[in-house]
Parts: structure tokens; C-alpha cells; sequence
């Protein structure tokens, strides 16, 4: 028994299947519009609007007056202050990690 070809089969089966629902549907239609969005290949594609040679160049002198301008320009954040942490505070911190887990130890043991 070849999968294969039973998965053919089937697929062969449903096309004809919806074939025939389509054509039921159409014989069956009221003219009214689907609601909803459109099917995808019925979709209009839209135009793009082309912009002539000349009005590139007036908006590429424009845009380029204006960054020399600075108007365009990115403002400049400043940057984030690093807290750093004092070796004697570190050294605090350890100590106390330390402990806690001595006592969690001697809990263990008990």
C-alpha cells in the first residue's frame, strides 16, 4: 500500500470536490456581494504614484538643506550613569551571603 498514492488520490478527490461546490454556488448565487474581505486573487493590486525626475531632485535638495540645517539631526542622549559598587560594599554583600548560607546549612545538619 503506496501512501503516496492514496495521498494523490485524495487530493484529486477534493479538487473535483470543490469544482462541483463552486459550481453549485454559482448556479445557486443571488448577485449579492460576500461580506467580509475580498479573496485574495480578486483583490485590486493599487497604483503607485510615480514622482517625475524633477520633483526627486527639489525633494532630495530640500532634504539635504534641512539636515545641514541640523534640523534633522538626532539629539544626542547622554548616557546612562553606571553606578559601580565599592569593593568594601561588595565585600559586605559576600560576608553576608555567607553567613545566610551557613545558617541554612546548620539547619540542614540539625
Amino acid at each position: 500500500m503506496n501512501i503516496n498514492s492514496i495521498l494523490a488520490e485524495l487530493h484529486a478527490e477534493r479538487d473535483r470536490i470543490d469544482r462541483a461546490i463552486a459550481a453549485i454556488e454559482g448556479l445557486n448565487s443571488t448577485g449579492r456581494r460576500r461580506a467580509g474581505r475580498p479573496p485574495r486573487k480578486a483583490a485590486s493590486r493599487r497604483r503607485r504614484s510615480r514622482m517625475s525626475a524633477a520633483a526627486r531632485r527639489k525633494m532630495s535638495q530640500l532634504m539635504k538643506q534641512r539636515w545641514a540645517q541640523g534640523k534633522m539631526k538626532r539629539s544626542k542622549a547622554p548616557k546612562p550613569v553606571r553606578h559601580r559598587m565599592s569593593r568594601a560594599a561588595r565585600n559586605k554583600i559576600a560576608a553576608a551571603q555567607r553567613a545566610r548560607w551557613a545558617k541554612v546549612r546548620a539547619q540542614q545538619k540539625a
